[in-house]
């Protein structure tokens, strides 16, 4: 159990990692967190942000993978500029609810979410939380080497060579043994989300048709039908994932983030979620053309031939964007998702848990890091899978997955033995039970129509 102090404030623990030996570990993050407290004395409020950001632009941006990058092609290509565009909004605005929880909870009682789960809650639990996790994570990250497939197959190049070249590099830079380097490299990849971005402007977006769309939560063209229920889910499961709040919660303890660092901490999970959002829009709007020449993506094969498809309206140099941006999505997932892995398993088996560990140290967290990779990198191999329709069911699985990851959530954040004055508020736990409603009504209604297709015609 989290060890409290006299004031009631849980104590930060000699090693978060669980290691046996953590003088490197804690020397490591004992330095970053002397240059945190130099700017802050400093009063230099830019750089101690951009010492502090990181876990919530990578949860965020991380999330914005394959099959997420997918689901909003798919969803521009199927109903274009109109409702989504709003309710993707929607959706990342409950991601910033979820993942401040998440940089707070790390941030008072510098645990993981895995090992809180299994302290505060009970061994059941934690282990149907592992299992979840263990789940959406082996799928999601077969869809990501998806993605790097289906973006490299644009430029020609096979799938052997683009699968081991994402290996390659998630093991590259594990190797690094420093959590702020990593968490640097991770930024500077994310930032490519941004592709999408220009991508969208070769496709000539209607700018009245999106004001529209913000302000009066615009058309749905066709209505009602099996597909919009399986892309609401889709949308919603790519916003907010389980992963994520694992993923969060110990890179926060892993940084070495206190209480004093929480302003901090909710500006870098609201600076991600813009930037998420911008390149989510984007890549609606880059779609859009193929809703507006009618261009049924139920005939693509493989997210390439998106990119394929969006040549003769973006052009070589769009569609190029667009299959970059694919590859980029792709890479980042795999290093915070395997990552979330790493972690979630040191923390149930009290082992280390930080990419501030030797290899010696973290050979179990290493190891089941580059396992589940090498894993996912093999699946996706196996030729003749359905991919596209396999990227949107990941995101479905991943809705129906976060209803109870949230719940689980609320219960630690409202445990205030362990958060103290950092628990939740009654505004606050309001807004997180109706996230929760939501989403688990959104599956409710997927479940039905899967059950009885001919409901909604």
């Amino acid at each position: 159990m989290t060890s409290l102090d006299h004031a009631g404030s849980p104590a930060p623990p000699a090693a978060p990692g669980g290691s046996a030996s953590p003088l490197r570990e804690d020397a490591l993050r004992a330095r970053d967190r002397l240059r945190v407290v130099s700017a802050r004395l400093a009063r230099r409020p830019l750089t101690l942000l951009w010492l502090l950001i990181g876990p919530g632009v990578l949860a965020m941006l991380g999330e914005n993978d394959g099959p997420s990058m997918i689901s909003y092609a798919t969803t521009g290509a199927t109903y274009g500029v109109g409702f989504f565009i709003p309710f993707i909004l929607l959706t990342f605005m409950m991601a910033f609810v979820v993942q401040e929880m998440v940089a707070r909870l790390g941030a008072a009682t510098h645990r993981g979410h895995a090992q809180l789960i299994f302290q505060r809650i009970g061994p059941f639990w934690g282990y149907f939380a592992m299992g979840d996790l263990v789940l959406g994570n082996l799928l999601t990250l077969v869809t990501e080497f998806i993605a790097i497939q289906a973006g490299a197959l644009y430029f020609g190049i096979p799938p052997v060579y683009s699968v081991g070249a994402g290996i390659a590099i998630t093991i590259a830079s594990l190797a690094t043994r420093r959590y702020a380097t990593w968490e640097r490299v991770a930024m500077a990849l994310a930032a490519f989300n941004l592709l999408f971005v220009p991508a969208a402007l070769l496709a000539h977006p209607d700018g009245a048709a999106l004001l529209r769309a913000l302000v009066s939560w615009g058309p749905l063209p066709g209505g009602i039908h099996t597909v919009f229920v399986l892309l609401i889910l889709s949308n919603i499961g790519a916003t907010v994932t389980p992963w994520m709040i694992f993923f969060q919660q110990s890179a926060v303890v892993d940084k070495g983030l206190t209480v004093a660092d929480l302003p901090q901490a909710r500006l870098d999970t609201a600076l991600g979620a813009t930037i998420a959002a911008i390149a989510a829009i984007a890549a609606v709007l880059a779609s859009t053309p193929l809703f507006t020449h009618h261009v049924h993506t139920v005939q693509f094969a493989t997210a390439a031939d998106f990119a394929t498809a969006l040549r003769p309206y973006l052009g070589h140099t769009g569609a190029a964007l667009f299959a970059l941006g694919m590859i980029e999505a792709g890479l980042v997932a795999l290093m915070t998702i395997s990552a979330s892995s790493a972690y979630a398993f040191g923390e149930t088996v009290n082992a280390g848990n930080s990419l501030n560990l030797d290899f010696t140290e973290g050979r179990r967290f290493y190891g089941v890091a580059i396992a589940s990779i090498v894993f996912a990198g093999a699946v996706v191999l196996i030729p003749g899978a359905p991919l596209v329709a396999m990227t949107l069911t990941v995101n479905v699985i991943a809705t129906l997955l976060m209803a109870p990851a949230i719940l689980f959530l609320l219960i630690l954040i409202n445990d205030k033995e362990i958060m103290g004055a950092q628990a939740n508020g009654t505004a606050m736990n309001l807004l997180a039970g109706a996230i929760v409603v939501f989403i688990s009504l959104a599956g409710a209604v997927y479940g039905l129509v899967a059950v009885f297709p001919h409901l909604l015609g």
